[in-house]
C-alpha cells in the first residue's frame, strides 16, 4: 500500500471541482471533504486499496459504522450524499464504471414537530396589562404575529404603510421576496392602533412600524428577547416567535380543517410544508381520544 492512500488524491480533485465549478461555498466544500476523509479512513481500516473492491455491503457497513459512532440520521444522510456525489464524479471521469453507493439508503430522519402553545397559553400570554410604551409595543407585536401567522423577520420588516383597508389587511414581504396579503383580527388591530399612538412620541421619520425608543427599526433579536420576557412575566415558560406562528396554524387547522387557506396565510410555496400541521392536529385528536374513550384509557 502506498504512503498516499489511493482515494486521497481523487478527494482533493473532487473538492476542487465542487468549489471551483459547482460554486459551492467553502464551508460546504470543507464539510464534503470531512465526510469523504471519514470514508477513506474506513476503507483503509478494511485494507481496501482499489475502487473495484468496494461493494455495496462495504458501503452499508460504513453507514452502520457512522450510526455506531452516534451520528444522528441527518448527519448520516449528509455523509451519504457526500459519498454519492464523489462516486458520481469518479464515474463521470471514467475512473470507475459504476458507483457502489448508487442503491445505498440512509436511515430516515425523524420529523420534528414544532412546539405549539395551547389556546389557554395564548390567552394567558395576551392577557398582559401593558405598564409602559415598550409593553404596549410588545403586545401589538405578539397580537399581530398570532393573528396573522407572521415570521419574526416579516414582523420586524413591516412598515406603517403596509396596511390596507383601514388596517383590516396587511401586505407581507415573505421568503423569496414574495408578497402576500393577510387579514388582521380585531384584537391585533386594536393593539397596533394603541402602539401607533405611543410610537409618535419616539419617531415621526422612520417608516418602520415597530421601533425602539431611539426611533430605530426593532431587530429580530430584540423581538425574540422581548417575547421571552413577556412570557416569563405572564407565568409561562420562554416562548420563541416561531411558536406563535405554529400556534396560529395549528389552531386554525383545528377550527377549520382548511389546509390550503392556511398554506396561503403562512406563505408556504408548497402544501407539503404546511402538512406538518395535520400531524400536530392528529396528535391533538389522539390525546382527546385517549382521554375520553372508555376503551382507550390506559
Amino acid at each position: 500500500m502506498s504512503k498516499e492512500y489511493f482515494i486521497t488524491k481523487d478527494i482533493a480533485q473532487y473538492i476542487e471541482y465542487i468549489f471551483q465549478v459547482k460554486n459551492l461555498s467553502p464551508n460546504t466544500a470543507n464539510s464534503y471533504k470531512r465526510d469523504l476523509l471519514k470514508l477513506s479512513t474506513y476503507l483503509k481500516s478494511l485494507e481496501i486499496t482499489l475502487y473495484n473492491e468496494i461493494t455495496d455491503d462495504i458501503c452499508t457497513g460504513w453507514i452502520g459504522n457512522l450510526f455506531s459512532a452516534n451520528n444522528n440520521p441527518r448527519s448520516i444522510q449528509r455523509h451519504l450524499s457526500s459519498a454519492k456525489g464523489f462516486f458520481k464524479f469518479l464515474k463521470k471521469n471514467s475512473i470507475i464504471e459504476s458507483s457502489p453507493f448508487e442503491l445505498v439508503k440512509a436511515p430516515k430522519t425523524a420529523q420534528h414537530l414544532p412546539d405549539v402553545l395551547s389556546p389557554e397559553d395564548v390567552e394567558q400570554l395576551l392577557s398582559i396589562k401593558p405598564e409602559d410604551a415598550l409593553e404596549i409595543r410588545d403586545l401589538a407585536i405578539v397580537e399581530l404575529m398570532y393573528s396573522s401567522g407572521l415570521r419574526v423577520s416579516e414582523t420586524a420588516n413591516i412598515d406603517i404603510d403596509d396596511f390596507e383597508e383601514e388596517m383590516s389587511f396587511l401586505r407581507v414581504l415573505g421568503k423569496g421576496s414574495k408578497t402576500r396579503i393577510v387579514p388582521l383580527g380585531r384584537y391585533a388591530i386594536s393593539a397596533i392602533q394603541n402602539w401607533i399612538k405611543e410610537r409618535q412620541k419616539y419617531s415621526e421619520e422612520s417608516t418602520a412600524l415597530f421601533i425602539n425608543l431611539k426611533g430605530s427599526r426593532l431587530s429580530v433579536r430584540s423581538i425574540q428577547l422581548r417575547l421571552k420576557r413577556m412570557a416569563l412575566k405572564q407565568g409561562l415558560p420562554p416562548v420563541h416567535p416561531h411558536m406563535l406562528r405554529h400556534s396560529f396554524a395549528t389552531h386554525m387547522l383545528e377550527s377549520s380543517g382548511d389546509l390550503r387557506t392556511i398554506q396561503e396565510l403562512l406563505g408556504h410555496s408548497s402544501l407539503s410544508t404546511t402538512q406538518i400541521y395535520t400531524k400536530l392536529d392528529y396528535q391533538y385528536l389522539v390525546k382527546i381520544y385517549d382521554k375520553a374513550h372508555p376503551r382507550a384509557k390506559k
